[in-house]
């Protein structure tokens, strides 16, 4: 069973990873929460009764060192929640090949080298599960984002061609695709837009909701029950998928 599994979250300090680490707490699985806010994260994983690992996801050798830690202290990971990411704006003109790199490093790059450090132990279990959290960029277009979109459609990629690779095994592997959520990274795009534009914060908050039928913005706690379906038994059966959580604005 799933249950009870050690449940690893990246960028679990904030925003969606923490709610979906708090979600995972409160099922009665052992978590421990990576990011690189070596701060943050220790004072997350006390609020919620979790264990921190400070880690850059990006850098393999990290990667490596931090999930050994990880093991070590708390036994091999079943359950793998890729959150962590990047969302960098900016024309494509002027986008470099540095801020390419460092985006698909840290969202695409970052999973790649999570899931191996943790791939062997989990197919010695019989119902191990990799959540890959993409965004609703992982299957629609958006302007000025360009560097991201691509990395989220590799990242939803790489879920589809795992799970038909892992078919055989106890794991599945699926990504949840949220749309614009309620969190510090987008209220500060919305505090960015005020600031730029001299629009209400109703009005840039809106331009973000525009898309969204339900024309509001996805709350942190939506996507973790989603992740918490899929990490369980009832989900065993659900593998390579993409689940969006977006209040419709993809079907």
């Amino acid at each position: 069973m799933a249950d009870r599994l050690h449940a690893v979250v990246t960028g679990g300090g904030s925003g969606i990873g923490l709610a979906i680490a708090r979600a995972l707490v409160a099922a009665g699985h052992p978590v421990t929460i990576m990011g690189r806010n070596a701060e943050r994260l220790a004072s997350a994983a006390d609020e919620i009764g979790a264990k921190a690992v400070p880690c850059d996801i990006a850098d393999a050798a990290d990667v490596a060192r931090g999930f050994a830690e990880v093991a070590d202290a708390s036994g091999p990971v079943g359950i793998l929640v890729n959150n962590a990411g990047i969302a960098p704006a900016a024309p494509f003109a002027k986008s470099s090949d540095a801020d390419w790199r460092q985006v698909i490093d840290v969202n695409l790059m970052g999973a790649v080298h999570a899931i191996r450090a943790t791939l062997d132990p989990m197919k010695a279990m019989p119902s191990a599960r990799i959540v890959n959290v993409a965004s609703t960029a992982a299957l629609k277009g958006y302007a000025y984002v360009s560097a991201y979109a691509a990395s989220k459609h590799a990242l939803l990629g790489l879920t589809r061609s795992l799970a038909l690779e892992l078919a055989g095994t106890g794991i599945t592997v699926n990504a949840v695709c949220p749309g614009y959520a309620d969190t510090e990274i987008v209220r500060e795009s919305i505090a960015r837009i005020v600031e730029k534009t001299g629009r209400s914060e109703a009005d840039a908050r809106a331009s973000l909701t525009a898309s969204n039928p339900q024309k509001r913005l996805i709350d942190p706690e939506e996507v973790a029950a989603a992740v918490l379906y899929l990490v369980s038994d009832a989900a065993r059966s659900v593998t390579g998928q993409a689940i969006a959580v977006a209040g419709g604005e993809v079907m």
